[in-house]
């Protein structure tokens, strides 16, 4: 089924033209060639290809850490490549939630407190065990990392994203360390959040069978957009298989 939000008209991001290039001369990179995308708002979008054709770096343009070399990236009226370094550091506090492939989680911290790490800068933030329970794991408050599974330090990491309430939730290989039980529980949390706060998740992966639990799919390689096609429905994360 649609996600209803995903047909609201305004796009929070709008690609025109964005290109990436590290280095220069013979040496010169080229990981975007001139991307054109629109993504709704309250949309799951999936971006599918191998490694090095330019998920990550178009994310980590997305994100604000780092800026194309050409073309547009706006996050509504907001220049991504123009926007001075003071505006792009509230842009990623107030609007982006980062879900990387490693948990990045503090081992001398609880659950709680680890969540609790970004509620203390967020404007308006979730309560850390508000944020553990919408990832299920409100049983889990005061446990340490050491004391959970890999799934589970993965959905803290999920929860500690989502607790400043992002507008944007960009999500990188997330189950790419995960065994398939344990990733589709942590996929099953990014769908919840996407379903039930309404928030705009972007997901890495080179997983063709993970694309299926997006509204759509963008297909990657060598730094071009392949092909972008929706999901005549989005398939639930416990009907994977791979």
């Amino acid at each position: 089924m649609e996600h209803p939000a995903s047909r609201i008209d305004e796009p929070v991001f709008h690609l025109a033209g964005v290109q990436k290039v590290y280095g220069s001369g013979e040496a010169a990179v080229h990981a975007l060639r001139g991307l054109d995308l629109d993504v709704a708002t309250g949309e799951l979008l999936v971006l599918l290809g191998p490694s090095g054709s330019g998920k990550s770096t178009l994310l980590n343009i997305l994100g604000g850490l780092d800026r194309p070399t050409a073309g547009r990236a706006l996050f509504r009226d907001l220049d991504l490549g123009g926007a001075d370094d003071a505006a792009i550091t509230q842009y990623r506090r107030r609007h982006v939630g980062f879900v990387f492939q490693f948990y990045n989680l503090i081992a001398s911290l609880t659950a709680e407190e680890n969540v609790e790490l970004v509620t203390e800068v967020a404007d308006d933030p979730m309560p850390a065990p508000d944020a553990l329970a919408l990832v299920g794991l409100e049983h889990r408050l005061a446990h340490f990392p050491s004391q959970l599974s890999g799934g589970e330090q993965q959905r803290v990491a999920i929860a500690r994203a989502i607790a400043k309430r992002p507008t944007v939730l960009l999500c990188d290989e997330p189950t790419g360390a995960l065994d398939v039980a344990t990733g589709v529980h942590v996929l099953e949390s990014l769908v919840d959040v996407n379903t039930r706060l309404g928030t705009t998740t972007l997901l890495i992966t080179h997983n063709a069978d993970i694309a299926r639990i997006g509204d759509r799919v963008v297909r990657f390689a060598d730094g071009h957009i392949r092909a972008i096609e929706r999901n005549a429905r989005r398939v639930a994360p416990k009907e994977l298989h791979w």
